[in-house]
């Protein structure tokens, strides 16, 4: 374990208005003053009982790779723990995450890991890297807490490792921070922003979320909170910036369903609906739009069941038509009464949609008459897999309808993050001191940053990936950088990931 005097001890400075990022200074000391940049290395500050420290590890200049940690009174908090997917050349890579490694100097203070919600980006690290790399005691709400379970009992490492549940809505403490979950709205059951106790002030970590009036699965956006907290007073907000660029209008999965709805009435061939396998809300517009046609439904892709069994055990489908066993037992069937929900919507050679369209045996053959609806956004970097897949299903007369396309004016997807206008909406709320802009490229930072000043904001952070930010009451300042590489999980030759297994224990 490392000395108290190898780590920079954090303290108070002149007070500072402003964001402030100097020239990097590289002088190896013991303390280091606040007005200098320094790359910390192994030489983490201790956070104080005055401040907040914040450190993005990911989603910052990329979409995914959703790791934050918070510092404060010398203990951290780590805030999801996602994987970022690799680009086209790393074909051996599955998935892409912080080196857990990296933070041994801490690793006796990271008092716990906090789950926004249960979408790859944000906890698709978990199952992988714990209890081998990190294995801090975990808070999940239900639907998170359940997809974990699973996912750690396939590991093997379920009993080895603290998961807590708390309800959205929930309030409890972690070390010396306060968090109390609010409800929001997003494209998955359960999505939670965190307002972060500290007595430094309170942190608002808004998690991925768009302000759905009627999201179908769950209640709508907790707006009478977000008002108390900033009645209360917002030191900070860190805020998803993902469509901050553009005015989009106020949509809603009510809109979805109506399009599936009519969609299902008046096309007579098979249909099929591909979609990420957690939106359980798209999930039971597909089954309720086919009971109403008289089709039968199956579900294709084994995360697409998992995600259909946890919802359906925690009353989230309640109502909702069961879907058949299995996608076989639609062979038969008149076309007309033939519908599948299916994974596999960003062209991933394995999943679901990419077999139908390579024509596995285990699924119906679609043809002529058929339809197939992309019900997602294709994710930049993903078009040419997802071309190479729909093109195959082009060439034996299926239709596609792509995400961005509508059915008798009705959208057959719709974001789960918020336009420009509902960010404003947000700050209006919350009425944060500080904003720093989250969840998103340079682009997407930079005008959530514009916006965020235009707002009201004393000032807007744009950070960069391992950046250590300091938040107090006297002022924001980018202090320095965290060394923080890395780590590619590889795949076995099923393309399942294979977990990390370190060659050092990090503890201590």
């Amino acid at each position: 374990m490392k000395q108290e005097n190898d780590r920079v001890p954090a303290g108070s400075t002149a007070a500072q208005t402003s964001v402030v990022r100097n020239g990097a200074d590289h002088r190896d000391g013991i303390v280091v003053p606040f007005h200098r940049y320094t790359d910390f290395g192994s030489r983490w500050p201790v956070p104080s009982a005055e401040e907040v420290l914040v450190v993005p590890l990911g989603g910052l200049g990329r979409i995914g790779m959703n790791w934050t940690l918070y510092g404060h009174a010398g203990q951290w908090l780590l805030v999801d723990a996602g994987i970022a997917f690799p680009p086209e050349d790393l074909d051996e890579v599955d998935s892409i995450v912080p080196d857990p490694a990296f933070l041994r100097p801490i690793r006796d203070r990271l008092v716990g890991l906090v789950v926004t919600h249960a979408h790859e980006d944000h906890i698709g690290g978990i199952d992988k890297l714990w209890p081998l790399a990190l294995n801090c005691p975990i808070w999940a709400t239900p639907f998170a807490t359940g997809i974990l379970t699973r996912r750690l009992e396939e590991a093997g490492s379920l009993a080895q490792v603290t998961l807590h549940t708390y309800p959205v809505g929930g309030a409890f403490d972690v070390g010396p921070f306060h968090i109390r979950s609010v409800r929001m709205t997003h494209s998955i059951p359960e999505p939670v922003a965190l307002a972060i106790g500290t007595a430094a002030g309170t942190v608002l970590h808004s998690g991925d979320w768009k302000f759905d009036p009627e999201p179908l699965i769950g209640e709508a956006t907790d707006f009478d909170m977000l008002r108390r907290l900033g009645d209360e007073g917002v030191l900070a907000m860190l805020c998803d910036s993902t469509n901050a660029h553009k005015e989009l209008p106020i949509t809603s999965e009510a809109q979805v369903r109506a399009a599936f709805q009519r969609l299902f009435a008046t096309r007579k061939g098979q249909i099929a609906i591909c979609c990420f396998s957690t939106n359980v809300a798209r999930m039971a517009s597909a089954a309720l739009a086919a009971h109403g046609t008289g089709r039968h439904i199956a579900l294709a892709g084994r995360s697409m069941r998992a995600n259909e069994e946890t919802a359906r055990t925690l009353g989230l489908l309640d109502g909702v038509p069961e879907f058949l066993a299995e996608p076989s037992h639609l062979k038969g069937l008149d076309r007309r009464q033939v519908a599948l929900v299916c994974t596999g919507g960003q062209g991933e050679e394995r999943a679901a949609l990419a077999r139908l369209a390579k024509g596995d045996w285990r699924l119906p053959a679609f043809g002529p008459g058929d339809t197939v609806v992309l019900s997602a956004r294709v994710i930049p970097g993903n078009e040419a897999a997802v071309e190479a897949v729909v093109s195959k299903l082009r060439a034996r007369g299926v239709e596609i309808i792509m995400g961005t396309d509508l059915v008798d004016g009705l959208p057959v997807h719709v974001s789960g993050h918020p336009g420009a206008n509902e960010l404003r909406q947000l700050y209006e709320l919350v009425r944060p001191r500080f904003a720093m802009p989250v969840h998103g490229t340079e682009m997407h930072l930079e005008a959530h940053a514009r916006l965020a000043r235009g707002c009201g904001v004393q000032a807007a952070i744009v950070s960069e990936e391992a950046e250590l930010i300091r938040l107090a009451p006297c002022g924001a300042r980018v202090m320095g950088r965290v060394d923080a590489p890395l780590l590619h999980l590889e795949k076995d030759e099923r393309g399942n990931r294979v977990p990390y297994r370190p060659a050092a224990a990090i503890a201590g």
